[in-house]
Formats: structure tokens, C-alpha cells, sequence
């Protein structure tokens, strides 16, 4: 499966002004709720864990299911896949997913190793395995895929900017070689968060991967491409400057009304040409409430991502950071966010 082979795939993403497109058409085509467009916009949920493995041997026994006792990447990965379809019914038409997953203890890496890239730059086979059949099942679904390459804490597994370079070209190439269309890359999550090893992945140079990936085409086909900051910040205006989207996380934003400040101060900045603007990680609920940072975001008329990790003393179902995760919609939260989501989409 890890060759590099093109095929015709059924699923294309495009940005026309500020709104999402897939296979042609406005996402949520004529939606509106309560009053708000929903159509254009790209609905998601942080679910970067979907590829994981820890190739620590001193900290993957922390990874075991509960019902084997083991940890196994494949069951991960083919749970991640059965549970897609009822997400998407839900009105979920993207996730994100990263090559070097996020904090699997909800937050804090703690020694594990989980990376798509090999020191130098290469992409590991098992790893491009399990990705692959993600992305398939995602293109028979007609669902966005917002992958991310690196993640702080992992970006060490590289030896240097000459691998992390060469670990975007060989990522970019295999998606484009491949055929798939529904793919928009994250760089990097948070940027601005200083625990990246590699300066290129810093808030301050990271524009110059972005603009890499951007540059980068095969058959008249280039990705989408973005990178994401932390929680309540704004971009760079260098990002801004080259981005087709802007990403943006709702992380320590407590007062609902903040979501729109932040969404008004990022269509203020300089360099800002009408990109959709794009949640893809906000750890507040209350998805019953009047008012709360989901149903801001659409007020404001931008897309929002979920982002729910299992706290400590929680079951097994709760979040979808925490490894091992349950994929479905199986806790109280999740079915919160669920249901709401399917009421502002209207499936």
C-alpha cells in the first residue's frame, strides 16, 4: 500500500472567497440556523490520534486497551475508520489528524515517540499505511481531512531543518502523487507555542514552510495550506500574508464574546484577503447554553473545531485525544457536541 501510485479520487475541497467547497458544491448547501449561514462553512473535530503508535518501548505499556491489556496501532487506527461514517451524519464534513498525533495523556507527551517521519525526513511504511487507509475512507465519504505534519514534542525525532524540509517534500509529494484532494495541511500545530526543536517550525519562519507546500504541484494540483496558533492568539502577518486559510484555536477562550473579537481582530489584520477562517481546536462545551464558543463561531460565520481529551478519573469513552481512544459518539460530551453540531448542519 505505500507505493506511490496515482489514482482518481472522488472528493475535492476548494476555498472560493471565505467559503469551503467540496466536489463543487458550498458545504451545507443553503443552511442557514437560526437566522445564520452555515453554508460554506467546514465543521470539524480535533481527531489527530487516528495514525498513533508509540515507538517507545519504555512508555507504549501506558497505551494499553482495557479490555486486552495491549496497545495496538492497527485497532486504533480500524476504529478510527469504523466510526467516520457516523460522524459525517452528523454533520461533521472534516477532522484533524496529525503524522506526529498530539499530547497522548490529553496534555503532555511524557516520552512517547509518535512520528510519521523518520529522523531524516523519510516517512515510516506502517505509519503511511494506516494513513493511507484513512484517507481513502475519507474520500469515499466526501470528508476534509486537515492534516498536520508536526506537533511540539515530536519534532526532535528530526535531526535537523535539512530533514524537516525534506520530510514536507516527501509528505506533499505522496499526497500529490497519490491523487487526493481532500487534504488541507496544517504545517504545524501551534507555532507560537515555544517548544518546537526546529527553528523553521517557529511562529517566526514557519511562512516559509507554508509557502513551500503552497509552491509545491503536480498535474496542475497544489494543496490547501495553513498553519494553527495557540489558543486566543492571532497569526502572523506572515502567515496571514500566504495562508488560503486561517487557523486559529479557541483554547483559553472562557467568555464566549471573545470568539468574536478574535474572529474580528483576525479579519483586521494586515495581509488579510477574505481567507475562511477556521477553528480546528477549542476545549469548551456547553453546548446547551444560549451562548458558548461553538455557536459563536457560527454567529461570526466561521468554522469550528472540537477538541475533547479524557480527564483524569474519567471512563474509558470520554475524549478524543486520549490514548487509547474510543471513536464513537459514546460519552456525555460527545454526544453533546453531536447533536448540537446536527442541529446548526441540519442533517
Amino acid at each position: 500500500m505505500f507505493s506511490c501510485t496515482e489514482k482518481e479520487k472522488r472528493t475535492h475541497v476548494e476555498i472560493k472567497e471565505n467559503q469551503f467547497y467540496i466536489n463543487g458544491d458550498l458545504t451545507y448547501k443553503d443552511r442557514y440556523w437560526n437566522g445564520h449561514k452555515v453554508e460554506g462553512l467546514l465543521m470539524n473535530s480535533r481527531m489527530v490520534q487516528g495514525i498513533y503508535d508509540d515507538l517507545n518501548p519504555q512508555s507504549v505499556d501506558r497505551f494499553k486497551y482495557p479490555d486486552t491489556g495491549e496497545w495496538d496501532p492497527n485497532r486504533n487506527t480500524n476504529e478510527f475508520i469504523a466510526a467516520m461514517e457516523a460522524w459525517k451524519n452528523h454533520g461533521m464534513m472534516a477532522f484533524t489528524l496529525n503524522l506526529q498525533g498530539g499530547s497522548p495523556m490529553g496534555y503532555g507527551n511524557k516520552n512517547s515517540i509518535n512520528s510519521t517521519f523518520k529522523p531524516d525526513g523519510g516517512l515510516r511504511p506502517a505509519y503511511m499505511e494506516r494513513l493511507e487507509k484513512v484517507l481513502e475512507k475519507a474520500d469515499e465519504l466526501e470528508m476534509v481531512v486537515i492534516l498536520g505534519y508536526f506537533y511540539f514534542g515530536q519534532d526532535h525525532v528530526l535531526k535537523d531543518e535539512t530533514a524537516v524540509i525534506k520530510g514536507v517534500d516527501n509528505i506533499t509529494n505522496w499526497i500529490l502523487e497519490k491523487g487526493y484532494k481532500n487534504i488541507l495541511v496544517e504545517i504545524a500545530n501551534e507555532v507560537d507555542y515555544p517548544r518546537y526543536d526546529h527553528p523553521i517550525l517557529d511562529v517566526a519562519r514557519v511562512h516559509e514552510l507554508v509557502a513551500r507546500v503552497k509552491n509545491t504541484e503536480k498535474n496542475g494540483n497544489r494543496l490547501l495550506v495553513s498553519t494553527s496558533f495557540r489558543g486566543g492568539r492571532l497569526p502572523s502577518e506572515k502567515v496571514v500574508d500566504v495562508a488560503d486559510f486561517i487557523l486559529i484555536h479557541g483554547n483559553k477562550v472562557e467568555n464566549p464574546n471573545d470568539i468574536t473579537t478574535l474572529v474580528e481582530k483576525v479579519r483586521s489584520m494586515k495581509g488579510y484577503s477574505n481567507q475562511p477562517i477556521l477553528f480546528n481546536e477549542d476545549d469548551h462545551f456547553n453546548f446547551d447554553a444560549e451562548s458558548n464558543n461553538m455557536v459563536n463561531a457560527v454567529k461570526a460565520y466561521v468554522s469550528w473545531g472540537y477538541f475533547d481529551f479524557r480527564k483524569e478519573g474519567e471512563a474509558f469513552e470520554n475524549g478524543f485525544q486520549t490514548v487509547p481512544v474510543s471513536w464513537g459518539i459514546n460519552s456525555e460530551r460527545k454526544k453533546s457536541f453531536f447533536n448540537k453540531l446536527k442541529e446548526i448542519t441540519g442533517y
